[in-house]
């Protein structure tokens, strides 16, 4: 890609993903369901889960202040929609979501299923006319995701990607201040995401025994939807995150929360290189994903961004971003950076958090007046594209690189990579 070319991209992701400009405010006016202020927004829930649970109590807590009313539930266990429809005073509860698509009078539909659900009930969906508010990752693939960012630029419908942080500003704050010099030239970047589980390991449940019978109204095919058809297998169900068919485990359902802040605070794309490392080290219990993973990307801005991710270890790393005049940290109130000799370069006090409400709302106030989504499909495309080189990457034991003309992941050493940004950087200064 030449650097015009990587220039225009670039420009093309930051205005996507609200860059603090009028013309991206006037670009989501363009693009939403614009409903009156006054207008009630009505919602569906297809799959009420663990996470889709959290959205029906997000709801409840919502529907006064935000004026939002719970129409639908859906969910392939029936028995389970039904109690999801008693949560939020929903008069449906169907089995099919895709009777729950019929209803004419939803304005948007929560997607919280197994990721390889996302892009196929994203885009019917977006066929039938309704927004939508998918959990994270965007998709389970990078061909699904392109597939998804073409669907919601045909139809001009909304697409919240539910990684909830970035309705925290601290990460397009942080952005700011990169821009401005604050910490001079950007080089590298860290974070984590670790956890420590039981002798039960990762996603897994303790009391779950393998001749667990299935539930009499669950419709086990269609939960499966493209996955291959095997028969009813309790572990595949309840523990889904440990297996390749429907997840990318540590990559996918964690990584993607973290990595996207970086992205955000970094004004980041695509990868130009990623490598993913770990192993089936400690639970060797019949999952094919890996319980212990690491990740490190480089982009064509000129940095890397390396990602920790032990699940037997709870100690993590500091989350920052590393300049030449000084050092960005993430903490729980916001974020500060410093020089080499530690004096305070600036300083924010965040405001939002890492929390399902404020995401919600943000796609409200995006719906009624045009705000700028939070998460947009090509900051949820950009994440896809990140955490499925780095699982690629450990699948494959090979540096995976993006084919930025073919928009695809192909083997590094196949690709003639540059060892420079794709910008000149600005002159170094103390």
């Amino acid at each position: 890609m030449s650097r015009e070319d990587s220039a225009l991209s670039r420009r093309h992701f930051l205005a996507a993903t609200g860059a603090a400009t009028a013309a991206v405010a006037w670009t989501a006016k363009s693009y939403a369901r614009v409903i009156g202020a006054n207008d009630r927004i009505r919602i569906g829930f297809i799959g009420v889960g663990g996470m889709g649970s959290a959205h029906l109590a997000a709801i409840n807590e919502l529907k006064d202040p935000d004026n939002v009313e719970a129409v639908a539930v859906a969910d392939c266990w029936l028995t389970r929609a039904q109690k999801g429809a008693e949560t939020v005073s929903a008069p449906h509860a169907v089995q099919d979501y895709r009777k729950l698509l019929d209803m004419r009078d939803i304005d948007y539909v929560t997607i919280a299923t197994p990721e390889h659900w996302h892009s196929h009930m994203t885009i019917d969906a977006m066929d039938a006319g309704k927004a939508v508010y998918c959990e994270k990752p965007m998709t389970h693939s990078i061909p699904e995701a392109q597939e998804v960012i073409k669907k919601q630029k045909a139809t001009g419908l909304a697409l919240q990607v539910g990684v909830q942080a970035m309705s925290d500003d601290s990460y397009s704050s942080a952005a700011q201040a990169i821009e401005e010099g604050v910490i001079g030239q950007v080089v590298q970047a860290q974070i984590e995401y670790v956890r420590r589980y039981g002798k039960q390991g990762p996603w897994r449940r303790d009391d779950l025994a393998d001749d667990t019978p299935k539930p009499p109204d669950l419709d086990w095919d269609a939960w499966l939807g493209s996955a291959a058809k095997i028969p009813w297998n309790p572990h595949h169900y309840f523990e889904w995150r440990n297996y390749a068919a429907y997840s990318g485990g540590i990559c996918t359902d964690l990584f993607i929360h973290r990595i996207t802040r970086i992205m955000k605070a970094c004004k980041l794309t695509y990868p130009r290189r990623v490598v993913g490392m770990g192993g089936i080290w400690q639970w060797p219990d019949g999952r094919d994903l890996p319980d212990n993973f690491e990740m490190i990307c480089e982009y064509p801005r000129g940095m890397t961004v390396y990602v920790l991710g032990t699940m037997s270890n709870r100690v993590g790393v500091d989350h920052l971003i590393r300049g030449y005049r000084g050092t960005l940290y993430f903490t729980p109130s916001g974020w500060v950076a410093k020089d080499k000799d530690g004096k305070v370069l600036a300083t924010h006090t965040k405001t939002g958090g890492e929390e399902i409400v404020p995401h919600h709302s943000n796609l409200h106030r995006h719906l009624r007046s045009g705000e700028p989504l939070n998460c947009p499909a090509e900051l949820g495309l950009a994440g896809v594209v990140a955490v499925n080189m780095a699982n690629e990457s450990w699948r494959a034991s090979r540096m995976m690189g993006w084919d930025a003309r073919n928009e695809k992941m192909v083997p590094a050493d196949t690709l003639e990579s540059s060892h420079f940004p794709d910008a000149p950087a600005a002159a170094a200064t103390e």
